[in-house]
């Protein structure tokens, strides 16, 4: 039986952080996975960020409300859920995923959390496990299951790779180009295509 394992920002739902960059007019924040394989680095590069600027929670959920999913994603999700069991595994945090879920119709989703103070300030962030999306797919495997796995950055490329099949999704040229084997998609309408000729 398989499970189609997938990352969350940047493949279903815009990049938070980005957004929230944007958002703040901060640039250092537009930082990403797809900018920084170390994920541990990335956070405390940002939570430095926050404390500097002297932002919290609070502004980045008000900036979260404001995010739609990518568009035709809910769709994709839908379709795909009806086909087959789907987990979205991302290494964002509870506190951000969770509006976002309910516009894609509350999917399953393993992801993080943060740590924070009764003012409102980020102070760390705990991670559900190490290396939590290969951990994951390397954990289903165990248990019986068959994965399909897809993501746009650096930090998928664990999970992607142990997975039975492996694909990339609005990933960047850099990843494409240095795993030329991986299938390559940009719409859900090809992936869902290539996705039916496994399941």
């Amino acid at each position: 039986m398989y499970i189609v394992c997938l990352d969350m920002e940047g493949v279903v739902v815009p990049e938070i952080w980005i957004a929230f960059a944007n958002a703040t007019g901060i640039p250092e924040l537009k930082r990403t996975t797809r900018d920084e394989p170390d994920y541990n680095k990335l956070m405390n590069y940002r939570l430095n960020i926050l404390k500097e600027h002297g932002l919290g929670l609070k502004e980045i959920q008000d900036v979260i409300s404001t995010i739609d999913p990518l568009e035709g994603a809910k769709e994709f999700l839908d379709e795909l859920r009806s086909m087959c069991q789907v987990i979205i595994i991302s290494d964002t945090f509870t506190q951000f995923a969770s509006p976002l879920m309910k516009k894609l119709g509350y999917p399953t989703l393993f992801c993080n959390s943060l740590e924070v103070a009764e003012s409102g300030e980020i102070t760390g962030f705990k991670m559900r496990v190490e290396k939590s999306k290969y951990s994951t797919v390397k954990a289903l495997k165990s248990i019986g299951f068959d994965i399909i796995a897809g993501g746009d950055s650096y930090n998928d490329l664990g999970m992607i790779l142990e997975a039975e099949h492996g694909f990339l999704f609005k990933s960047t040229e850099q990843i494409k180009k240095d795993y030329p084997d991986l299938p390559a998609f940009e719409e859900y309408g090809e992936l869902m295509e290539y996705l039916k000729t496994i399941l």
